[in-house]
């Protein structure tokens, strides 16, 4: 049942993102990708308020807890995840950790792209 209801987050999440990548185009051009910065900083404060509300005052069912974070907010953007993740570990006082957790997402995912860029390219 859990993967049926992030499957039909998901969707929703990823319709959003696709609204926001339109009106971004229409309204700001893309020259700058303006939609995704919009999508990423959205997104993870919506994912710091609904954990917030989890875990400090509301007793909300697992199943929507799915449902609006690694559903709609999972498709939407995964970089409310790494944010959540980084938040987590801050306030766990790893502070060595987040760094390295932060410095690998980022330049691995970013060397990850041109990785895969650079096979594409070589065919």
């Amino acid at each position: 049942m859990g993967f049926l209801i992030v499957f039909l987050g998901g969707g929703i999440g990823a319709a959003l993102r696709h609204g926001v990548n339109l009106a971004s185009a229409r309204l700001f051009g893309t020259a700058f990708p303006y939609s995704t910065i919009f999508e990423n900083i959205s997104g993870s404060l919506v994912m710091g308020l609904l954990v917030g509300y989890f875990a400090f005052k509301g007793n909300i069912p697992q199943h929507w807890q799915l449902f609006l974070t690694t559903g709609i907010l999972g498709g939407y953007t995964t970089f409310s995840a790494f944010s959540l993740d980084t938040a987590l570990l801050y306030e766990r006082g790893e502070f060595a950790l987040t760094a390295v957790y932060v410095l690998l997402s980022v330049g691995l995912s970013i060397a990850g792209l041109f990785a895969g860029l650079a096979l594409v390219r070589s065919f």
